[in-house]
């Protein structure tokens, strides 16, 4: 959906300067956060950050970790990427499902099938792309820096792909419900990949010279690209010269040089490539939010006062290491310039030893270094790293002690206990991240041909995502244990008055209790379903009691036609006073 470049309008030139306006305002706005991102960089992942955008680099493959003595941040922070990897969008296991309304892809109806179907072709996409990668590392971001970013553009081979922005590169802000929904960044790119990229014919006539050059010298020549996707949605789509119709615009221009606006006739004031989508491109993600800001908080930054005192005491604990080792020494006078042995076992003769009463070498510390001391406070800070990178509720099965008598509430309490503090960005990882790119790559299939025709009832309707991933799942069943709980306690108040359960409605509890589980949906009666069985169940009672009444009467009709009415018993002289004194024969 490339826009013709052959000429260049007034729009090019009205959007080219409001692009590079937006994006110098926000590289304003950003700068603390640029400053804070650097600190987290240099101590626990320096590896995913750019502190400036500068082309042709001689120095990138220099070694970045200067300031890395001890890695517990940079283990804590890759564990707990690796836990959300594993589970929110795990590669072996379902993470998400389809659903129109109450039906969803483990029925038998054609819908459901339909539903199944498309599940089946996404979680395909998903592993041919390079999906699980790039949200592998989109996750290493988002929980070091507190804020991350992917793009997701479509791709012939593929039908998706994804691309990862280093931290610093890129620029984001909110709309006015405080959703992230504009992206600007600024990369570097060679001539080579500059022209495959965008085409021979789009690219500047200073490029295109380089490009030509017959020594090929200046192909791996960097320059740096500006890159913007944003709402269309402003109400200026037509004056920047883009389709209404389309829900987000996206534009590549050389940054600065000869293709400034202001440039001459041979350098119009156009772009590399303007696109349209109706689908948001850029994910953004956010770990945790204060008020109105555009960039997230992270675990990395609770965790840096912790991990700056680590590579302190790291280094403290090195040195007295070292010097008690390897001492430095003070010698008597009568040594210098004379051989001295101080290998283990040797001897070095000392003039005048016994008179002094002293050695003639000796330790400039007398002291001992507290290395035992230090030893435990890193044990102790390295347990604190591990907390704020929410190690031990990823493990926890294994933090507890392992007893025979942990009871079912127990273990359900530790859970919920465990996982209270990841909910809210759990559930924002799944509107923010997971839900868009599930929606844009279903659309991209879509439009693709690639998934069946949807039924004709279902036309038209909303699909909602439905996520059923391990971390959902534990939170669930964390949830299930209070439905559990209030059944116990009904159940045992049951025997003083029996009138307690009509406070609960147990067809919606039950049908709640096994959604929490993730149980097949199947394992419920739908509403109609229970509806006909209970009615079939009250007209067979009614039927019975009929026929239990009915036997009734025709055993008592029995019993008195065979009755012995006689002058001489009772019933003979009922019935004889009913009837005028006449006496059975």
């Amino acid at each position: 959906m490339a826009l013709s470049r052959s000429r260049f309008s007034q729009s090019d030139i009205v959007y080219r300067r409001y692009s590079e306006g937006r994006l110098m305002a926000l590289r304003v706005n950003r700068y603390s956060w640029w400053v804070h991102w650097r600190e987290l960089a240099d101590y626990i992942l320096p590896r995913r950050y750019k502190w400036l955008i500068t082309p042709n680099q001689m120095a990138r493959g220099a070694p970045i970790n200067q300031h890395i003595l001890d890695s517990t941040g940079t283990i804590a922070a890759r564990n707990l990427a690796s836990g959300l990897v594993s589970g929110k969008s795990s590669p072996t296991s379902p993470w998400f499902r389809l659903k129109i309304g109450r039906i969803d892809s483990t029925q038998t109806g054609p819908v459901s099938l339909w539903l199944a179907e498309c599940e089946r072709l996404m979680y395909i996409i998903f592993a041919e792309s390079n999906f699980y990668t790039a949200i592998a590392v989109f996750y290493f971001d988002l929980v070091v820096f507190g804020t991350a970013v992917v793009l997701e553009y479509e791709d012939f081979k593929t039908v998706i792909n994804f691309i990862n922005p280093c931290l610093g590169e890129y620029y984001v802000d909110i709309d006015g419900t405080y959703r992230p929904c504009v992206f600007y960044r600024e990369f570097t790119m060679t001539v080579s990949a500059l022209v495959s990229e965008f085409g021979y014919a789009n690219v500047s006539d200073p490029i295109k010279q380089l490009y030509d050059d017959v020594s090929g010298a200046n192909l791996t020549r960097e320059l740096i690209v500006a890159h913007s996707i944003e709402p269309n949605t402003d109400g200026r789509a037509s004056e920047f010269g883009f389709n209404p119709r389309f829900a987000y615009r996206e534009a590549y221009w050389e940054w600065g040089g000869s293709t400034s606006p202001q440039g001459g006739a041979s350098s119009p004031p156009g772009f590399l490539r303007r696109r349209g989508y109706f689908e948001k491109p850029a994910i953004i993600g956010r770990w945790d939010l204060v008020s109105n800001d555009p960039y997230g908080r992270s675990p990395g930054m609770d965790a840096l006062p912790d991990v700056k005192q680590i590579q302190l005491e790291t280094r403290r604990k090195a040195q007295a290491i070292d010097k008690m080792v390897n001492p430095p020494l003070v010698a008597d006078v009568q040594l210098k310039n004379q051989p001295a042995n101080l290998t283990p076992g040797g001897i070095t003769y000392v003039a005048g030893y016994a008179a002094a009463g002293k050695p003639g070498f000796a330790s400039v510390y007398e002291t001992k270094f507290p290395v035992q001391e230090i030893t435990q406070d890193l044990v102790e800070v390295k347990a604190r790293i591990m907390q704020v990178f929410f190690n031990d509720v990823l493990k926890v099965a294994s933090q507890y002690e392992t007893r025979s008598n942990v009871t079912a509430v127990e273990w359900d309490l530790r859970k919920s206990e465990a996982l209270v503090m990841l909910g809210p960005v759990l559930e924002r990882i799944d509107t923010e991240v997971l839900k868009p790119i599930i929606e844009r790559t279903f659309a991209i299939a879509n439009r693709a041909g690639i998934l069946p025709p949807a039924p004709a009832e279902i036309q038209g309707q909303l699909m909602n995502i439905e996520f059923v991933s391990m971390l959902s799942q534990a939170q669930q069943a964390a949830a299930s244990g209070g439905i559990e709980r209030l059944f116990q306690l009904a159940g045992g108040l049951v025997g003083v008055d029996p009138s307690v359960m009509d406070n609960i409605d147990v067809d919606y509890s039950l049908d709640k209790f096994s959604s929490l589980l993730n149980n097949d949906p199947k394992m419920i009666r739908s509403p109609e379903a229970l509806a006909q069985i209970r009615q079939q169940r009250q007209q067979q009672q009614q039927q019975a009691q009929q026929a239990a009444i009915a036997q009734q009467l025709s055993q008592g009709a029995k019993n008195l036609s065979q009755a012995n009415i006689s002058p001489d018993n009772a019933l003979g002289q009922m019935v004889g006073a009913q009837g005028g004194g006449g006496a059975a024969q």
